[in-house]
């Protein structure tokens, strides 16, 4: 039951690319494959438009940009709660170190 299909690819590909995309679109069900490609879309869409922001520097920059200094005073307060959401998260130590000194110049101290 497979069905076939034709797309006008942005770039050149080398055979041997296009025979690893049929390979995969073979293999993975179509709304994973969708799933996947929307995803690679908005990712060069961002990264075209210059605001991709991925690494250690963006998650930082996304968590201590986006508090007051009121909530950056309580944050640090009560450190040992937020460092659970951090891991929670998927944060490393290094990254919640970061925060920690990022939300310290947030809060004035």
């Amino acid at each position: 039951m497979g069905a076939r299909i034709e797309a006008d690819l942005a770039g050149e590909a080398t055979p041997a690319q296009l025979s690893e995309m049929r390979e995969c679109l073979r293999e993975v069900p179509v709304a994973e494959a969708l799933a996947g490609l929307r995803f690679a879309r908005r990712r060069w869409e961002s990264k075209d438009a210059g605001t991709l922001r991925v690494g250690r520097r963006g998650v930082v920059r996304r968590e201590v940009t986006s508090v007051t200094p009121e909530q950056a005073r309580w944050r640090l307060e009560n450190w040992r709660l937020m460092v659970a959401n951090y891991r929670r998260r998927g944060y490393s130590y290094p990254t919640i170190s970061r925060i920690k000194k990022g939300l310290a110049g947030v809060a004035g101290g």
